[in-house]
C-alpha cells in the first residue's frame, strides 16, 4: 500500500507540478518501483503470467457456462440427455468386476426405468431416497434416475454401520432404501431400529432369506418398468441433486449438499483446467458415495461424453492391468493409493499402459517424482477441493507437490486467502478492525474463501444440519460484513501463488484416504470401555499419508481386555477409524469448559522414550492389540511394521 501511494504521489507531482512529458514521466515511475524492491513483482509476473492466464481463462469459460445454465434452469439429467445425443452408441460405463459394457443410450433407459418406477410408488420431487451400495454402474443408473425426478438422493458411505449407518438414514428423512445385496447385513442388523414406513429394496443377487423381511427386489421390478423420459421436475441449476455423507467436528456423519451448478462447476473445473479430452478413458477406482469418485470422476462420463470403468474396489496388484486391458488414459487417486502401488514389486504392465495423466488429491512431494517417474506418467493432476467447499484448487501445470494456486498479480480474481490462526486452539487471528489476518507467502494459514450466495461458483450450500453449516462460516473475513467458507486445512503458499497442503485443523484427521471424525471415535471406545474418558488424535507415522490414530485412555491398561477390545471395534467402527495406537493413563487434562487437551498428546506421539504410560499398537498380522516397546517401535519408524 505505501508503494503504490508512493507512486502515485510521484506521477502527480511528476506531471502536474513539474510538467514532465508522459516517457520522462515512466521512467521515473519504473525506477522507483524497481528500487523498492518491485523487481520481485517483476519475477512473479514473468514465472506466473502463462500460468495465471490459463487459469483465468478455464475461471471465464466455466463461469459462462454457469451463467448460461442458470439462466436456461439446466440441471445434471438435462446436461446428461445432451451427452446422449451426441453418441448414443459410445461406451458410457465399463464395471470391471463383471466386464459390463453400458452404452449411454443404455444408461439413459437404466435411469428413465428408476424414475418411472419410483414415480408409480409414489415419489415425488423433492423426496428423498437412500442408495446403500458398492461401485457398480448400477449405482450411477440410480442415483442419476433419481435426479430425472428430482428425488434426492443420500449416497450413503458403505464402511458404515450401526448408529452411524442408522443416523444417516433417519437424518437423511428417506422414503426408500436402495442396497446393494452385498450390503443386506449391515441393514439386518439395524433394521428393527427403522422407520417401518421406510421402503426397502435390494438389487444384485437375490435370497429373501438374507434380506429384513418386506424387502423387495429390484431389479425385475426395473425391467418391467417403462424406459421413456418422466415430465420434468421442477428443479433449477441452484436446487438439490444429492447428499454426500462426509465425517467431521459433530462426531456422526454429515450430509453435505450438493446441488446441480456444483456437480457441474466441480466436475468442469477439472476437465477443462487439465486440459480433458472427449474420447479419454477414466479409471475410478475410488468409492461412489464420494465427491472424488462420483463427481471429478463420474461427472466426466455424465457431461464430458468420456467413457469411465469403474472398479469396486482399489487393487494395487490388478490396477495396472486394469490400465492396459480398457486402454486407460486417466487414473484417478488419493495419496495413499499412490503409496500402495510403489509397495508393489515392479512389473512389466508398469511400462505398457497408455495412462497419460494421474488426477487426485493428497499426493505428499516426497514421493511425486518417484510416481510419475516409475510409472511413466507425463502429468499429475493434483487438486484441493472438499465436497462442500467453495474454494477448489487446481495444479494446472503439475509443480511438484502443490495442490493449486491462487494468482498473486491479480488475487482478486479468485477470493480465497489463507488467513492467520493459533496454532494450538486454531482459532482465527484478526486484526485490531476485527478482520482476519492474512498470511504472508511461507506463511501456513486456513484456506478461506469467500461466500456469496448469488454466485453459482462462490455460494456455500452446507449441510442438511444447519448447525453444522453455521460451524464452516466465519464473518469480517476479507473485509467488515463479508462471510467466509471455512475449510478447516491449514496451507501455505510459496512466493509464486502455488499453495501446499499442510495439516487439518479441528477434531479430523485423515488415514486411509477417509477423515477420521474424533469426536466419533471417542464416544464409540469411551462406551466399550465402561464410559472411561478418551482422548482421540491423529499422529504422524514416517512413510504414510494422513495420521494414524490414536487414543489416549483414562484406565488402567489391566483392567482392559485387549483381545475382546479390539474384536468389539470390527463390529462398532470401519477399518479407517479404528485406533492403530493406545496408551493408557491415570486422568486427562480438561479445559475449563470440560474440552480435552490433546495438545500435548500429540507433540509426545507414541514413542516409548518419551510416553511413560503403557503403550499397545494394532498388530495388523495378529488382528490385536500389543505391547509396543522400543524395539516394535523402531520397526514401525522404519516402516517394517503393517498399519
Amino acid at each position: 500500500m505505501l508503494l503504490g501511494a508512493s507512486l502515485v504521489g510521484v506521477l502527480l507531482f511528476s506531471k502536474l507540478v513539474l510538467k514532465l512529458p508522459w516517457t520522462q514521466v515512466g521512467f521515473s515511475l519504473l525506477f522507483l518501483y524497481l528500487g523498492s524492491g518491485g523487481w520481485r513483482f517483476v519475477r512473479i509476473f514473468v514465472k506466473t503470467i502463462r500460468r495465471d492466464i490459463f487459469g483465468g481463462m478455464v475461471l471465464f469459460k466455466v463461469k459462462s457456462k454457469v451463467r448460461r445454465y442458470l439462466r436456461e434452469q439446466r440441471t445434471v439429467p438435462i446436461l446428461f440427455a445432451s451427452t446422449v445425443q451426441r453418441h448414443p452408441d459410445k461406451t458410457a460405463l465399463i464395471f470391471e468386476g463383471t466386464d459390463t459394457h453400458w452404452t449411454f443410450r443404455q444408461l439413459d433407459d437404466y435411469s428413465s426405468s428408476v424414475a418411472n418406477f419410483l414415480q408409480a410408488r409414489g415419489l415425488a420431487s423433492g423426496d428423498v431416497a437412500a442408495l446403500f451400495m458398492e461401485n457398480r454402474n448400477e449405482f450411477v443408473g440410480l442415483w442419476l434416475g433419481m435426479a430425472k425426478l428430482g428425488v434426492e438422493a443420500a449416497l450413503i458411505n458403505t464402511n458404515l454401520r450401526r448408529d452411524a449407518l442408522r443416523h444417516c438414514l433417519t437424518t437423511s428423512q428417506a422414503r426408500v432404501l436402495i442396497f446393494g445385496s452385498e450390503m443386506a447385513p449391515a441393514i439386518f442388523e439395524i433394521h428393527g431400529s427403522l422407520d417401518p414406513s421406510l421402503s426397502l429394496f435390494c438389487s444384485g443377487s437375490w435370497e429373501p432369506s438374507t434380506v429384513p423381511a418386506g424387502t423387495e427386489h429390484l431389479d425385475p421390478l426395473l425391467e418391467e418398468a417403462p424406459k421413456h423420459l418422466p415430465s420434468r421436475p421442477n428443479k433449477g441449476f441452484t436446487d438439490k441433486l444429492f447428499y454426500i455423507y462426509t465425517s467431521g467436528t459433530t462426531g456422526l456423519p454429515k450430509a453435505a449438499i450438493v446441488v446441480h451448478s456444483r456437480y457441474y462447476r466441480m466436475a468442469a473445473l477439472v476437465y477443462y483446467g487439465f486440459r480433458m479430452r472427449p474420447d479419454d478413458i477414466v479409471y475410478d477406482c475410488l468409492p461412489l458415495y464420494h465427491s472424488a469418485g462420483n463427481i471429478v470422476g463420474m461427472g466426466q462420463c455424465l457431461l464430458h461424453g468420456m467413457t469411465v470403468v469403474i472398479r469396486k474396489k482399489f487393487s494395487a496388484s490388478r490396477f495396472w492391468d486394469d490400465c492396459i486391458k480398457y486402454n486407460c488414459t486417466i487414473v484417478q487417486y488419493i495419496g495413499e493409493l499412490c503409496r500402495y502401488l510403489l509397495n508393489q514389486p515392479p512389473r512389466e504392465a508398469e511400462h505398457q499402459h497408455r495412462v497419460r495423466m494421474a488426477l487426485g488429491n493428497g499426493l505428499r512431494q516426497s514421493i511425486w517424482t518417484d510416481f510419475s517417474s516409475r510409472f511413466h506418467i507425463p502429468q499429475v493432476a493434483e487438486f484441493y477441493g472438499a465436497t462442500e467447499c467453495n474454494c477448489s484448487l487446481g495444479n494446472f501445470d503439475s509443480q511438484v507437490g502443490a495442490c493449486g494456486f491462487n494468482s498473486r498479480i491479480l488475487s482478486f480474481v479468485y477470493p480465497i486467502r489463507l488467513v492467520r490462526v493459533n496454532e494450538d486452539t486454531m482459532e482465527l487471528i484478526r486484526g485490531p478492525d476485527g478482520v482476519c489476518l492474512p498470511c504472508q507467502p511461507g506463511e501456513p494459514g486456513q484456506l478461506v474463501g469467500r461466500i456469496i450466495q448469488q454466485d453459482p461458483l462462490r455460494r456455500f450450500d452446507g449441510y442438511l444440519n444447519q448447525g453444522a453449516s453455521n460451524k464452516k462460516i466465519a464473518k469480517d473475513v476479507f473485509k467488515k460484513g463479508d462471510q467466509a467458507y471455512l475449510t478447516g486445512d491449514v496451507l501455505v503458499m510459496d512466493e509464486l501463488g502455488y499453495l501446499y497442503f499442510r495439516d487439518r485443523t479441528g477434531d479430523t484427521f485423515r488415514w486411509k484416504g477417509e477423515n477420521v471424525s474424533t469426536t466419533e471415535v471417542e464416544g464409540t471406545l469411551s462406551r466399550l470401555l465402561a464410559m472411561a474418558d478418551v482422548a482421540v488424535y491423529g499422529v504422524e507415522v514416517p512413510g504414510t499419508e494422513g495420521r494414524a490414530g490414536m487414543a489416549a485412555v483414562a484406565s488402567s491398561a489391566s483392567d482392559c481386555d485387549l483381545g475382546h477390545f479390539a474384536q468389539l471395534l470390527e463390529k462398532e467402527l470401519p477399518l479407517y477409524a479404528r485406533p492403530i495406537f493406545l496408551r493408557f493413563l491415570p486422568e486427562l487434562h480438561k479445559t475449563g469448559t470440560f474440552k480435552l487437551q490433546k495438545t500435548e498428546l500429540r507433540k509426545e506421539g507414541f514413542d516409548p522414550a518419551v510416553v511413560k504410560d503403557p503403550l499397545f499398537y494394532l498388530d495388523a498380522r495378529k488382528g490385536r492389540y500389543v505391547p509396543l516397546d522400543q524395539e516394535a517401535y523402531t520397526r514401525i519408524q522404519a516402516g517394517e511394521e503393517k498399519l
